[in-house]
């Protein structure tokens, strides 16, 4: 869990961002702010195939600045200190767009590191995209990735995603609502990734949008009740949460809350640099 936060600025969570490590390969999803800095952290911590040259695959859910800050960082940073691939980007529409003006935005900066007395490589700055539709994705020796829709309010695409590994199965709620899409991919998972929120965070009385805030909380997002349902109904035979908004609740009341939706498997709370 390289990062798990939200958009408030939490010093001990950074912008939403995991790594799953199968062999020597890595596959990013999200990428928020902090992302390569964490994946250095990591790798201190012993996940030590997060090196810069292996960080070149991404699969961002959406395009929420709290999901793609760190877009930029993953684009450049590793490529300054030698990844000579591209970045394979896989996500929703509008990502094509977003990498144009992020490159463009750097383009002195890019001219000055190939051009200037670094003698920077000319590829590893690079970035393929790939705006994806559900259905499979990627595949390679380690990994199938299947993209399915979620409901994340008003945005016009949002997606989850499946990664199937030869021992195990995991996979990323990204931001959303409950939806049909969610329980059909998440089905007899071993281990669900899902964010959530707890039931008082939602509540008119904690902001000053009132009864607006409720609404926008249930149209974005999922509560720990709801995820209880969500994970009892799919089979997911382990449950880790990231992208929690709460307000007050301890790491054990949302574990008592998601229990009301009739989960009973494992449940973790995932805090940066947690390795599973």
């Amino acid at each position: 869990m390289l990062g798990t936060g939200t958009p408030r600025l939490d010093p001990e969570r950074y912008g939403s961002a995991t790594a799953i490590v199968v062999n020597d390969s890595v596959y990013l999803v999200d990428c928020g702010a902090g992302v390569v800095r964490r994946t250095a952290a990591a790798r201190a911590k012993g996940v030590t195939e997060l090196v810069p040259a292996n960080l070149k695959r991404v699969f961002i859910t959406h395009l929420h600045s709290d999901h793609t800050l760190g877009f930029p960082d993953l684009i450049l940073s590793p490529w300054v200190v030698g990844r000579k691939d591209p970045l394979e980007a896989y996500g929703p529409r509008g990502l094509s767009n977003m990498t144009t003006h992020i490159l463009a935005a750097y383009r002195e900066d890019i001219d000055i590191r190939i051009h200037g007395l670094e003698h920077g490589n000319s590829t590893g700055y690079k970035v393929n995209v790939h705006e994806i539709k559900p259905g499979v994705i990627f595949k390679d020796a380690n990994v199938t990735v299947k993209a399915f829709y979620v409901k994340h309010g008003t945005w016009k695409e949002a997606f989850g995603y499946r990664f199937e590994t030869a021992d195990r199965t995991i996979v990323f709620s990204g931001d959303t609502c409950p939806c049909e899409t969610l329980l059909e991919a998440a089905k007899d998972a071993d281990v669900l990734i899902h964010e959530v929120y707890e039931e008082v965070e939602a509540s008119p009385e904690n902001r000053p949008g009132g009864e607006e805030w409720t609404h926008y909380m249930q149209t974005f997002h999922t509560s720990t009740k709801e995820l209880g349902q969500i994970a009892a109904k799919c089979g997911a035979k382990e449950l880790i949460l990231y992208h929690v908004l709460r307000r007050h609740a301890t790491d054990d009341q949302l574990v008592d809350e998601i229990r009301t939706g009739g989960y009973t498997g494992p449940i973790l709370v995932g805090k940066d640099l947690d390795v599973y």
